[in-house]
């Protein structure tokens, strides 16, 4: 059941989104997964688009959080105001409680607001006048921030990075995708009839069904010895955090979903271990000064673990 409605998923968002099939298949891993996914890239390649799509596609409700210096907690929140028509306190929920969220440039939130975020990703609840409140199920926070324009951004802190499943990036569209996307939006926007392709109750059952998907415990001590592998690292100040362990084992479950497997294969983990600890990881200054990313530094780690065989 997993891999025909994710198939679709896929497809159905690929009427809009040219070109980007690997990056697609990123962030329904993250759907699959109940996970969140940063988005670090320039303006202007459709990482709103997409978000809009993948809501459409899975049938959840959407919506767009623009994150400014002057947004406060409560506005991503919401507010509990007196009605005087009724003479009683109401709830008026804010953005966060839907199911396809889109923090769009986070980074330029103060920490306070920043820090709104973290209860609903990680607890999937908010609370509100010391009344806490369940976000709706399935729930993904798609959030972008800009690596250009640093002047008046707020980074995000660690405990906030390390709560994104995946860290992605879309990138340019070649010469080809870039001409085909000019002639598919010519006459309207493909996402104003873009149609949903499961529904919301269907990405659940696909939910639990992920964690169904079988790790054998040579794979599994294989993940494990990745992510412990990049605290040892001697270009590393901070390895991932065991958090970074089940993020890799259950993106791993979904990756074998899609390929239509009910177990886990360790090109599975090989796979996603970039998206996963990339983000996760702190490099020294001196590793930065040479000129080396944390992406390299992960490749590196995943390339010196041995991969279990069979016996």
């Amino acid at each position: 059941m997993i891999q025909p409605g994710a198939e679709r998923v896929i497809a159905n968002v690929e009427q809009v989104i040219v070109g980007k099939r690997s990056v697609i298949e990123l962030i329904v891993i993250a759907l699959l997964c109940e996970g969140h996914v940063l988005i670090e890239d320039v303006p202007g390649i459709g990482k709103t688009t997409l978000a809009k799509a993948i809501a459409r596609s899975s049938g959840c409700t959407f919506r767009r959080i623009q994150f400014t210096p002057d947004l406060l907690p409560s506005d991503v929140t919401g507010i509990s105001y007196f009605n005087q028509k009724v003479s009683e306190f109401e709830f008026r929920a804010g953005p966060i409680l839907s199911q396809v969220v889109l923090a769009d440039e986070i980074n330029r939130a103060t920490p306070r607001t920043q820090s709104a975020l973290l209860e609903a990703m990680e607890e999937r609840q908010v609370t509100v006048d010391g009344e806490t409140r369940l976000v709706p199920r399935p729930f993904i926070v798609l959030a972008t921030q800009n690596p250009i324009e640093l002047e008046g951004t707020f980074p995000l802190p660690e405990a906030q990075v390390d709560r994104f499943l995946l860290q992605v990036q879309l990138g340019y569209p070649n010469a080809g995708e870039e001409s085909q996307m000019v002639q598919r939006f010519e006459q309207r926007s493909p996402l104003d009839t873009l149609a949903g392709v499961v529904t919301s109750e269907e990405l659940l059952a696909m939910q639990g069904e992920v964690r169904r998907i079988r790790v054998e415990e040579s794979v599994r001590d294989y993940l494990v010895a990745i992510v412990r592998a990049t605290r040892a690292h001697s270009a590393v100040e901070l390895g991932a955090s065991p958090r970074g362990s089940l993020a890799l084992h259950r993106t791993a479950q979904a990756v074998a979903a899609l390929r239509g497997r009910d177990f886990v294969i360790p090109d599975d983990v090989k796979y996603m271990a970039p998206f996963v600890l990339t983000h996760r990881i702190i490099i020294s200054p001196q590793t930065r000064l040479r000129g080396r990313t944390a992406g390299e530094i992960v490749k590196e780690v995943v390339s010196s673990v041995p991969v279990p065989v069979e016996r």
